[in-house]
């Protein structure tokens, strides 16, 4: 528990002091915003900061800061030094100048800003690439709270009906008129969920692995998990770090802000925020497989069921089976059903945003104005029926949802790299210190590099081959830079 709290403090204290630097750097002015001059009504619409902030964190939260921290956790304490650095020095970094950059540019998509940066050509690979990622984070954000939702109550079936129902209305409607309306209600349910727990952790006061018992990977002993640590420790935690996603996210936000000087609460702070998150769920993980904590929340009849199954706890207990036990077993029926909303919640919140940024991307890239319904419908229709076939087959394969996420985790990652190193191209064309994206655009580089050669749903190469060809492909980022820094500035 020493390494959570500090962790927390970490989180706490980087959001007032790196991110103000961060703030500065970018330099916010009192310029008018997208959501004042070029207001539709449609997705343009100014909206009450407080509001804006609990869209963007549940935009970017969803289950990748509860998920992703759970099976990051099997790896050993090592998960908190991802979390508190990625977090504060990459993803919050990476968000909020996404957000401030669309506010620069109209509002402009994530693809929009790549191709200003980086050239038209990356441009048209980032929109088909930055679609597919929105089309699975929705699938993925269908199915994993309707499994949820069927352990209380009901059909899986029914419930993938309705979630996928409510994301097509969702995606059709102005932000402000269902989107506005119900986040801050889910945003009290998570949050609400989040500090329950921290709270039961405080109170139990659990035997965890802290930094000063290793780095190592504690989940290759006890649990068989065979990923080495790098890369797969930064795959595997994303959102609670640093996410693609998030740039396709904040520019829907960045289309409802009134002042550019909200944005280090509103980007930066919502980052920070899932961080926290992130951490909560790590830690919970923690007790959960490593202290016995499973043994407390689960009842007799599942425990014979896991000694009479032959798996390993993580085979037997995957992160949605985690959430509900510990739910439902620490916060008792009241409290774990507005846990559970909130554990629920957050996928759904994530899964209809990224359906929505997917039909503003293609709008922009097609020029289709959106203010009008049949050409919303126009982009809309298309991209569901792609949806569907994506989720059939999940459904219908048994390992469905692990692939689909590790594909996932690794095409989420890959685009805050190309993010990265379009903002670190603005900010040395600007003048300003380019470092604090160069940085974790070389690392983030050489992760999704090493892991597209060392995973077997890649290249599956030998590891130290694999390390190898990452270290080369960061000689080459390295190089490639300076060589047009040079040019450029000269």
């Amino acid at each position: 528990m020493i390494t959570f709290t500090i962790s927390l403090v970490a989180l706490v204290l980087g959001y007032l002091l790196y991110g103000k630097f961060v703030e500065r750097v970018f330099g916010p002015d009192d310029r008018e915003t997208p959501a004042v001059s070029m207001a539709d009504g449609v997705d343009y619409i100014v909206m009450p900061n407080w509001k804006v902030f609990m869209i963007q964190f549940l935009n970017i939260a969803g289950t990748g800061p509860i998920f992703g921290a759970i099976m990051g956790m099997w790896f050993g304490p090592s998960a908190y030094l991802w979390i508190v650095f990625g977090c504060i020095f990459a993803g919050a970094v990476h968000d909020y100048l996404t957000g401030m950059l669309s506010m620069r540019n109209g509002g402009a998509g994530q693809p929009e800003l790549i191709g200003k940066y980086l050239g038209q050509g990356v441009k048209k690979v980032m929109l088909v690439f930055a679609v597919l990622l929105l089309v699975m984070v929705g699938v993925v954000f269908v199915y994993s709270p309707a499994i949820i939702l069927s352990g209380i109550w009901g059909d899986r079936l029914m419930w993938i009906g309705i979630i996928f129902v409510y994301y097509i209305i969702a995606t059709l409607m102005p932000v402000d008129k269902i989107i506005g309306k119900i986040y801050p209600l889910f945003a009290f349910s998570l949050l609400f969920m989040a500090a329950a727990l921290m709270v039961g952790l405080f109170v139990k006061q659990p035997h965890l692995p802290e930094l000063w018992d290793g780095l190592g990977n504690m989940g290759a002993e006890q649990f068989g998990m065979k990923n080495p640590i790098f890369p797969a420790l930064f795959i595997t935690i994303a959102c609670g770090a640093i996410s693609g996603f998030h740039a396709t996210q904040s520019p829907l936000m960045a289309r409802c802000v009134k002042s550019e000087r909200m944005g280090r609460p509103i980007f930066y702070g919502s980052m920070i925020t899932e961080g926290v998150v992130a951490l909560i769920w790590a830690t919970i993980s923690s007790y959960f497989f490593f202290d016995g904590g499973w043994k407390e929340v689960v009842s007799a009849e599942t425990v014979q069921q896991f000694n009479d199954s032959g798996k390993t706890l993580i085979q037997f207990f995957d992160a949605p089976a985690v959430v509900k036990e510990v739910c439902s077993g620490w916060l008792g029926i009241a409290g774990g059903i507005l846990a559970m909303l909130g554990v629920v919640a957050a996928p759904i919140t994530s899964g209809d945003t990224a359906f929505r940024s997917a039909r503003l991307i293609i709008a922009d890239f097609l020029h289709i104005k959106q203010r009008g319904m049949a050409k919303r419908l126009m982009i809309a229709i298309p991209l569901f029926v792609v949806s569907l076939l994506f989720l059939v087959w999940q459904m219908e394969n048994p390992d469905g949802f692990n692939v689909i996420w590790q594909y996932f985790g690794w095409s989420n990652q890959a685009l805050s790299v190309f993010t990265l190193w379009a903002i670190t191209v603005y900010l040395t064309r600007q003048g300003k210190p380019y470092w604090i994206t160069l940085i974790p655009a070389l690392f983030m580089t050489t992760v999704c590099s090493t892991f597209l050669f060392i995973s077997k749903q890649a290249f599956g190469l030998d590891a130290t081959l694999s390390y190898c060809l990452g270290a080369a492909c960061l000689l080459v980022a390295v190089v490639w830079f300076f060589v047009w820094k040079r040019k450029a500035t000269h």
